[in-house]
């Protein structure tokens, strides 16, 4: 089945609100073999609405919309859909009960145009909405053919669309759907993506299924390894067999097969080994620290983060040499092995870790230019420094790829 998806909203055009409704549905309609064609928005136009159904409708066999469901007079989706479809609107009367309901429950005063929400398509599939006002529908036509197509509307708001999709939507989609897609993620870092893809080579040329797609993130890459089967047990194992094989190629750059972030794997190692960590930051300003601080349960293992921007403060705070500064400068070996010794004993954790760098886009030489960076890691007394030399500007990259190595450095060191 082909699908389209159809954004319904003037304040999506207008760039007011960021559209995260297409990013979901794509991703779970794609988990239930439904083939996603096109993404469309329109606004809130009553004859741009049904010229856009009707034109998605030459390709797909389903349009799911989102927006437009709500009781003031722009709100059109619902109507216009029942015309296109060739319907009629009736009043429901056990939705106009819920409605009087909730909006009581909301101690929210019933208007007429509350009632509006309550006249449904007379056809309809009714998906009920627990989290706002505006239930949601499918409806379907017949063509002279016999072909039939189907339209389902959901509200706009992210959280209702949600709600509404995995309750209802899905459950009647799935008696729909031709097959069933099951694809996993895996995550790397310190591979490029067009060294990526050419690793992965042998096994992309002339593929068929499974297949495997190859995405550039922010310092990062990611495969996508999907199979589309007659059932989830053929699809799973399918994809499982791909990814042994995409292992012994790139195995060493995958630090996830379920799409998880690089922190979240790193935090979950330290909760699980109940080690303790503290961190030094210099040209990452205390992003690793933001990092770790945003996953929850991580102050079993997170016992404190410095900013030693200064020379002087990492002599004082870290118990760095001047000598070492002195000699080596402040972004070298030396004074980030120093750092990461310095605040593991300052702390008495099990991990110290530190960074020390140039981000830019000025400060560097010849001998030292921008995107250089040293991370030093004390594991219990294990000593040992990753130097980063990437010669590139931008700062923003600088920092983020420095706290992401700090990141890999560390997931690598705990197995």
């Amino acid at each position: 089945m082909k699908a389209a998806l159809l954004s319904v909203g003037t304040e999506l055009l207008l760039g007011e609100i960021t559209n995260t409704n297409v990013v979901y549905l794509s991703r779970e309609l794609n988990t239930l073999g439904i083939d996603v064609m096109y993404h469309y928005t329109v606004g809130d136009n009553p004859a741009r609405l049904a010229e856009m159904i009707e034109m998605a409708f030459k390709d797909c066999d389903l349009i799911i919309t989102t927006g437009g469901l709500g009781p003031t007079q722009d709100d059109m989706t619902k109507e216009i859909a029942c015309q296109v479809m060739g319907d009629e609107m009736v009043l429901q009367e056990d939705i106009l009960e819920e409605i009087k309901r909730r909006m009581l429950a909301y101690k929210a005063y019933m208007t007429d145009n509350n009632i509006k929400q309550a006249e449904m398509p007379s056809r309809a599939v009714i998906f009920y909405n627990d989290a706002g006002t505006a239930p949601g529908f499918a409806l379907d036509r017949t063509l002279a053919d016999g072909k039939k197509q189907y339209i389902a509307c959901m509200p706009g708001p992210p959280r209702e669309m949600k709600r509404m999709f995995t309750r209802s939507v899905m459950p009647w989609l799935e008696g729909m759907a031709e097959g069933v897609l099951v694809y996993k993620e895996l995550r790397m870092f310190g591979i490029g993506e067009s060294e990526l893809e050419t690793a992965l080579l042998p096994l992309i040329d002339g593929q068929t299924d499974p297949t495997i797609a190859t995405y550039a993130k922010d310092s990062e890459c990611s495969v996508r390894v999907a199979s589309k089967r007659a059932n989830r047990a053929e699809a799973e194992a399918a994809v499982e067999d791909m990814i042994r094989k995409v292992d012994e190629l790139v195995g060493q750059f995958i630090y996830s097969h379920d799409d998880e972030d690089l922190v979240r794997v790193v935090s979950r190692k330290l909760m699980e080994q109940k080690l303790t960590i503290a961190c030094a930051e210099s040209c990452t300003g205390g992003m690793f620290a933001a990092a770790l601080t945003d996953i929850a349960g991580i102050s079993e293992c997170f016992d404190r983060g410095i900013v030693t921007y200064s020379n002087e403060a990492k002599i004082q705070e870290l118990g760095v040499k001047p000598e070492t500064i002195e000699t080596y400068g402040a972004v070298s070996e030396e004074t980030a092995l120093e750092m990461a010794t310095g605040i593991r004993r300052v702390s008495g954790t099990d991990i110290g870790i530190s960074v020390t760098g140039i981000a830019g886009p000025g400060g560097g030489t010849d001998e030292k230019p921008v995107g250089l960076v040293y991370i030093g890691l004390d594991y219990k007394g294990e000593v040992t420094c990753r130097k980063i030399d990437r010669r590139i500007t931008d700062r923003g990259r600088n920092r983020r790829y420095s706290t992401l190595s700090m990141l890999d450095m560390l997931n690598r060191a705990l197995g």
